[in-house]
Formats: C-alpha cells, structure tokens, sequence
C-alpha cells in the first residue's frame, strides 16, 4: 500500500470494529460479576501486534469503552477505555521488543491481558466491593487467556497479509 497512514488508520478503524463486534456476539455471561467473558480481547491483542502500543491503545481503549456504552454497561465505559487502553499499549510496546520468538509474543500478549485483569479488579471494587473484584479474576483471566489463543491462533495469518 502506497499511503502507510491510510493504511494504519484503516486497519485501526477495522480493529476497533472487530472489537465492537467479538465483545458483543462472542459473549458468555457470569451473574456473579455482573459482566461477561468475551473475545474483544483477541482483537485488541491482534491490534497491539500488528500496529504497536499507539494503534493497540486506540483499538483497546476505545473500542472497548464503545462497546460497554452500547451495551448497557456505561459504568464500566471510563474503566474499559483505561484497562484495556493499558493493554493494547503495554501489549504492543512488549510486543515490539520481545516479538521475535514465540515465547516473546506469547509473553508480549499476557502482559497486556494481565493489564487489564488488574484494571478489572480495581473496577469491580470500586463499583461493587472487593469480594465483587476477587470474584472478577477468573473470569477476567479467562477472557485474557482466550484473547491470547485467538490472537496467537490469527496473528500469522494476518502478519503475512497486512504486516506493514
């Protein structure tokens, strides 16, 4: 492609849909946390990959602060943009400096999902208590650990398509 912003801004706009989409469709709920396990975190990871902390904290951040707005967890809309912006950027920072082996990019990506595990706790215990953000952990690990499978499981694919 011949206009690499283009390029980047296209791939982030459709990154951050994805995000929209997997949090939205892709979705099991859990009464006890007042929330969901979803794969907006594969997409997120997949941005941080390809695109670096900039493009994965946009994708992150954003996409998943949309997410919670439309879909009627507004509250949690401030915590997204943060705990998930911290994802996509730490992810993709790890990522570009760890990238070149498998381990580097399966490390890379549980930084960021371990991110936003923590940014999650801290939320459910500000908006509910503490047991409410304990309770979160392992719900929010296996959203993380899922996004990490997926995202290794496309990243290939996608690395040799679309790498700029």
């Amino acid at each position: 492609m011949k206009n690499k912003q283009l390029y980047r801004a296209m791939l982030t706009a459709l990154l951050m849909a994805l995000t929209i989409v997997c949090g939205r469709f892709f979705l099991l709920p859990i009464p006890w946390t007042h929330g969901n396990i979803n794969l907006s975190d594969a997409s997120i990871l997949i941005a941080a990959a390809l695109l670096g902390p900039l493009g994965g904290g946009i994708v992150g951040g954003v996409g998943t602060a949309f997410l919670d707005l439309i879909s009627g967890y507004a509250q949690y809309a401030p915590f997204s943009l943060l705990a998930h912006g911290l994802e996509g950027i730490l992810a993709g920072w790890c990522y570009q400096q760890w990238g070149k082996t498998k381990l580097g990019q399966w490390s890379s990506l549980a930084v960021g999902a371990l991110v936003m595990v923590g940014g999650y706790f801290l939320a459910d215990s500000f908006l509910y208590t503490w047991v409410a953000g304990f309770l979160g952990i392992g719900t929010n690990l296996l959203q993380g650990l899922a996004g990490i499978i997926v995202a290794q499981l496309i990243l290939p694919a996608l690395k040799a398509r679309w790498q700029d």
